[in-house]
């Protein structure tokens, strides 16, 4: 994890890439965003990348390879959990026996999109605060 470094979004409904981007720019997080529509793109990008992504917000419903299973794939990879990026789920979907398959897979965190702009600002922002101030194996102080 880097203060510095993207923040990645895996979401595959543009409306909401476009709220959670307008969201983060409002906020004045300095950090870049990078979007994927799924959980097999994201994990292409983490695999080969160089960048230490600061987080991941991840939805869990999306084709190809959903968030369960991309948090899985993240978890099998030795390379992958060395980088102990906090992983969090901001998801419309949510169920008691999803949250608790979610944290069985060791996710950070789980939140159900908030039904509006300022409610989603909220999430985005306590997420954000929380990560930035939070120690970390892998933060670069």
């Amino acid at each position: 994890m880097s203060l510095k470094g993207p923040i990645i979004s895996i979401e595959d409904d543009e409306d909401d890439q476009y709220l959670i981007e307008q969201t983060i720019k409002e906020l004045d997080i300095p950090n870049e965003i990078r979007f994927f529509l799924n959980g097999k793109e994201a994990l292409t990008y983490l695999e080969t990348t160089e960048e230490k992504p600061f987080l991941i917000l991840c939805d869990v419903n999306m084709p190809v390879m959903n968030g369960l299973e991309l948090r899985h794939h993240i978890n099998d990879s030795v390379y992958l959990r060395q980088k102990s990026i906090p992983f969090i789920y901001l998801t419309t979907a949510a169920n008691p026996q999803l949250i608790q398959a979610a944290y069985d897979a060791t996710v950070q965190g789980f939140y159900k999109k908030a039904s509006n702009y300022v409610g989603m600002r909220e999430q985005i922002r306590l997420i954000v605060e929380y990560w930035q101030s939070c120690l970390h194996p892998n933060k670069e102080l």
